[in-house]
Order: C-alpha cells, then sequence, then structure tokens
C-alpha cells in the first residue's frame, strides 16, 4: 500500500467540519496563474471544492484497467493552513463525506477492453475519509482515501464490500504489482491523483478467486480543486 502521508492536523479538520454547517455563501475565485492560488492560501480558513473529471483509470490484480468517466464527482472540505516550521509549503484540508459524491462503474461511466460495462454490473464507490495535506508552492497534493467498493450484478448478486485504502497522491505510487506517476496541480487546479492499494480477501469464495485477493488496485484520477472564501 502506499505510504501514508503526514495528517497530524487532518482530525482537528474533520471535527471542526462536522460541528460548523456549510456555508454555501461562497465566492470562487478563478486562477489565472498558480501565483494567484499562492496567494489564497495565506488565508487561515478556507473552502476548498474538488471535482473529478474524465479520462481516468481503475484498475486491479493483473486484469487491464477499466477506462472510467468519473465526471460530475464532487466534494467540499475545509482548509487550514498548517503552522509547523516543517509544513511552511502545506495546508490540511478534510472533505465533509455528506458532500462527497464519486461516480458508480457502470455501463455509462466505464468501459473494459474498449466495450461498455455490462448493464447489469455496478460497483458503487463509498467514501469513508478522503484528507491530507496540498503543498501551496510545489502544487504536491497527498490525500488519504479510504472506501468501500460495491460490487453487484442486478437483484441477482451482491458482492461484500471491498475496503481500498490509499493515498492519492500526485507525485508517485507504487506496490509489488501496480505502480503510476500524478501530476501536480497546476494554474486552472488541475491535477492527475493516482494511488496503489491492497485489496484484501472477504467473505465471498468467488469474488476472492475471480480478483485474485488478496492483490492491488490502482486508480488514475484526473481532478480539479479550487480554493473559496467567505461572501461578506
Amino acid at each position: 500500500m502506499a505510504s501514508k502521508i503526514n495528517s497530524s492536523n487532518s482530525p482537528f479538520l474533520c471535527k471542526l467540519q462536522r460541528n460548523q454547517p456549510y456555508n454555501p455563501r461562497i465566492r470562487t475565485i478563478a486562477f489565472s496563474s498558480l501565483s494567484d492560488q499562492k496567494q489564497l492560501l495565506k488565508t487561515a480558513a478556507y473552502t476548498v471544492e474538488f471535482k473529478s473529471l474524465e479520462a481516468c483509470k481503475l484498475g486491479i490484480s493483473s486484469y487491464p484497467d477499466f477506462e472510467y468517466n468519473a465526471q460530475g464527482g464532487t466534494g467540499t472540505g475545509i482548509a487550514t493552513v498548517v503552522e509547523d516550521n516543517e509544513l511552511k509549503d502545506q495546508v490540511s484540508v478534510c472533505f465533509d463525506l455528506k458532500t462527497l459524491h464519486i461516480p458508480p462503474l457502470t455501463t455509462t461511466t466505464t468501459r473494459f477492453l474498449g466495450l461498455p460495462l455490462p448493464p447489469f454490473l455496478r460497483i458503487d464507490i463509498v467514501p469513508e475519509l478522503f484528507q491530507g495535506n496540498i503543498g501551496r508552492e510545489s502544487g504536491k497534493v497527498d490525500l488519504e482515501f479510504k472506501a468501500k467498493f460495491m460490487f453487484s450484478a442486478g437483484s441477482i448478486y451482491r458482492a461484500p464490500p471491498l475496503m481500498v485504502e490509499t493515498v492519492l497522491t500526485t507525485e508517485e505510487s507504487a506496490g509489488k504489482m501496480r505502480s503510476g506517476r500524478g501530476e501536480r496541480l497546476n494554474g486552472e487546479g488541475k491535477c492527475r491523483l493516482v494511488g496503489v492499494a491492497t485489496v484484501e480477501p472477504i467473505d465471498d469464495v468467488f469474488m476472492n478467486t475471480f480478483l485474485g485477493l488478496p492483490t492491488e488496485c490502482l486508480a488514475k484520477l484526473n481532478a480539479l480543486i479550487t480554493y473559496s472564501t467567505s461572501s461578506s
């Protein structure tokens, strides 16, 4: 599994976010350059918006990757400057799970070996954790991600959830079987996040055998991360 990141400030952010209702009165900042992002990130606290984009990939075991259109995925979080001399470049962000949505893998969003996923197959993604650090100067992103992947085939079959836990990063993520390299935030807030995770066996002989569990999975997620300040 990818290495863990320094997230000492994340639990506080999550607690803060649960206690404070989301304020819809926000003013979105349109960035013309990376320097504009740096200037905004000097504030103490602000809202961060996450959107997943198209042209993503998901892979598991030795199977070819799924081509995945994740456009429409959204999430809102709270970000604060990390008060640590060794982490001056970083802000800590925690996304509210109530606002976080990642599109399921279906026949309309996913292709395998060039063909759409069969209509009866569906994989729902249920996030349980999404938090980490963003580099103000560098554009580096490291986000701890934990989610349940729910496989189903119509009303006939529903497998126990597969738990996936990794660090989605703009850097390199590598396991024994899978690896990938991301891309750092640009002036528009776009980036590519990658993460390798180990998937453990579940209480389902068919799924364990079919996927060869335990095994590794890889996510390559194109995303847009922007910041907002409260309106007066």
